[in-house]
């Protein structure tokens, strides 16, 4: 018997990378505190975060693999969240230009009959090209990234900010690392393809 597979999570985004994977699979909500804790560094929050939000969803079943993610980007030493507002992503997307930027996206496969967890945390790194206020602002204006860390959506026009991706799995950048999902669930005996 195939393992049952939740998503901890209601990201449109994760969702349609999952689908990818040609798995059957499930979504659901975790409740978690996503608050950083003090002196947290960007990867022990990631992995935390994505550790409790498997945790959540596990608890409410006796089986199944559950996929918990979150993602975070630093950029200047600073966690920068989801933008929520057009100023916010504007600024963001300033604070960005000419920098590296790098994006750590925390993984977790619990199995929720046994408890046994995998965690990977993926890194990727993003070099902005240098722009202008205007330029970023219509950007911002026409893909309205608000619910993205960042303030971009790789897959859509956010390309044209770049000068340079870095990374093993563009996924990532996404919100779900498959290419590191692949190895946890094989970990847990589930084999793809």
């Amino acid at each position: 018997m195939a393992a049952t597979l939740i998503l901890a999570s209601t990201s449109r985004y994760r969702k349609a990378l999952l689908e990818k994977l040609g798995l059957p699979f499930q979504c659901a909500a975790p409740d978690v505190d996503e608050t950083p804790q003090p002196q947290e560094s960007a990867q022990a929050l990631v992995a935390r975060l994505a550790h409790a939000k498997a945790s959540a969803i596990a608890a409410q079943h006796d089986h199944g693999l559950v996929i918990g993610s979150d993602q975070v980007c630093v950029c200047d030493g600073r966690i920068l969240g989801k933008p929520g507002t057009v100023e916010n992503a504007v600024a963001q997307l300033m604070a960005a230009q000419g920098k590296s930027v790098t994006f750590y996206t925390g993984l977790c496969v619990l199995d929720a009959a046994s408890g046994r967890a995998e965690q990977w945390v993926e890194p990727f790194t993003v070099h902005f090209r240098t722009l202008g206020e205007a330029a970023i602002r219509r950007y911002v204006e026409a893909e309205l990234p608000l619910d993205c860390a960042g303030s971009f959506k790789c897959e859509g026009m956010g390309i044209v900010l770049f000068k340079a991706l870095e990374g093993r799995d563009p996924n990532a950048l996404i919100g779900l690392p498959l290419i590191a999902l692949i190895e946890l669930l094989e970990r847990h005996g589930l084999a793809l393809p």
